[in-house]
């Protein structure tokens, strides 16, 4: 199974985990799923760290790299659908990764509950 981390799951998970659902915990960390990290969720880290509202491990390319995630870029297909999708939810990182997860079929593991409004296959995190 492909697995999509909210960005919130990544953080949670470098962590130690223990933030995360055992179910969630155990998915992640299951060797025949395929974890992966939207580059969006790398952006949204470095935003919010630069202005002070998250702490976030200086080598977190090298700490993702290191649990074994796939990175997951951006690419127009992704931004389209993101753009039109509904307004059910307002966070534009939350509807790239929504459109990436759909695009990608996978499952976006998450513990935004909003986000099951636009039908995505969901995992929750907590």
């Amino acid at each position: 199974m492909k697995l999509l981390l909210d960005t919130h799951v990544l953080l949670w998970w470098l962590e130690g985990g223990e933030r995360l659902a055992p179910s969630a915990a155990d998915a992640i960390g299951n060797p025949d799923n395929a974890a992966t990290v939207s580059a969006a969720s790398v952006w949204e880290i470095e935003i919010k760290r630069a202005k002070g509202l998250l702490s976030s491990p200086d080598d977190l390319l090298d700490q993702i790299a290191t649990a074994d995630f796939q990175m997951l870029a951006i690419d127009a297909r992704h931004a389209t659908a993101a753009a039109r999708l509904p307004s059910h939810h307002r966070d534009p990182f939350d509807r790239l990764l929504v459109a990436q997860a759909v695009a990608e079929d996978a499952v976006l593991v998450t513990g935004d509950e909003a986000l099951a409004a636009y039908g995505v296959s969901m995992l929750a995190a907590r």
